[in-house]
């Protein structure tokens, strides 16, 4: 009783008690975050291709489509309407949540969207003699909702891509290709989480992203340059009177 008294009779007591406590907490964070910092990330990617017959017409070449970047990001990100531009080459797009293990997270992607010709810096798999190529890379990019849990950099996504029309003949194709990768650290307390479910984790990830980005987006894509098309024969017979 003489012990209990004097603890609550005595502020400084109990404000170097939480003190104390308060130390140790930041210690046990700190110490947390060097595990998390040292260990190793687990890696996976994805890489696809596409195509698809695209019927291009001489009066509105699929070429001149691509050139409207703005209409052309429309078109590839329809169901994003919480996006904007920030600058001319560059967009900022809030995705779909993705789910992994028990975390639930929202990607807010910085894509950049360019137009080359003539072959100058052309991604490595793409033909020279191309005529013009859309190339597609993610500049910058934060998850939002883990930073209870994760810090920001413990998980990584990177997305790379090129679309061009390929001429042969009489027909054309819309070819492409798209690389996808992902990087994570899961916290101390998921240290023993089997390999098996972070690559399930890290495939859904992707499955889901290149899924995404290989039908809806080229589906999406092929069917505003036929509006394009259209468009364009319209302003043509309105002229001609």
């Amino acid at each position: 009783m003489a012990v209990s008294s004097t603890v609550f009779s005595c502020p400084t007591m109990l404000g170097r008690r939480r003190s104390m406590a308060a130390a140790e907490m930041r210690t046990l964070r700190w110490g947390a975050k060097c595990q998390l910092s040292t260990a190793k990330p687990s890696k996976y990617s994805s890489k696809i291709s596409t195509d698809v017959q695209l019927h291009e017409s001489p009066q509105a070449l699929f070429d001149e489509y691509l050139e409207d970047k703005s209409r052309v990001f429309k078109a590839m990100f329809p169901d994003k309407p919480k996006s904007y531009r920030l600058n001319e080459e560059e967009w900022r797009i809030y995705m779909s949540p993705i789910n992994f293990l028990f975390l639930t997270a929202w990607p807010v992607v910085d894509m950049r969207i360019r137009c080359k010709s003539n072959g100058q810096d052309y991604p490595p798999d793409v033909p020279r003699d191309i005529t013009k190529v859309l190339e597609l890379n993610m500049m910058k990019w934060e998850l939002q909702g883990v930073g209870q849990v994760m810090e920001q950099s413990d998980f990584t996504l990177g997305v790379q891509g090129a679309l061009y029309p390929d001429r042969g003949g009489s027909h054309t194709r819309l070819k492409g290709q798209l690389e996808m990768n992902v990087s994570f650290v899961l916290p101390s307390v998921l240290a023993f989480v089997p390999e098996d479910v972070k690559r399930s984790v890290a495939n859904a990830i992707l499955s889901g992203l290149v899924d995404s980005m290989k039908h809806k987006v080229i589906e999406s894509l092929v069917a505003d340059y036929n509006m394009f098309k259209n468009e364009r024969k319209a302003h043509n017979t309105t002229s001609s009177f």
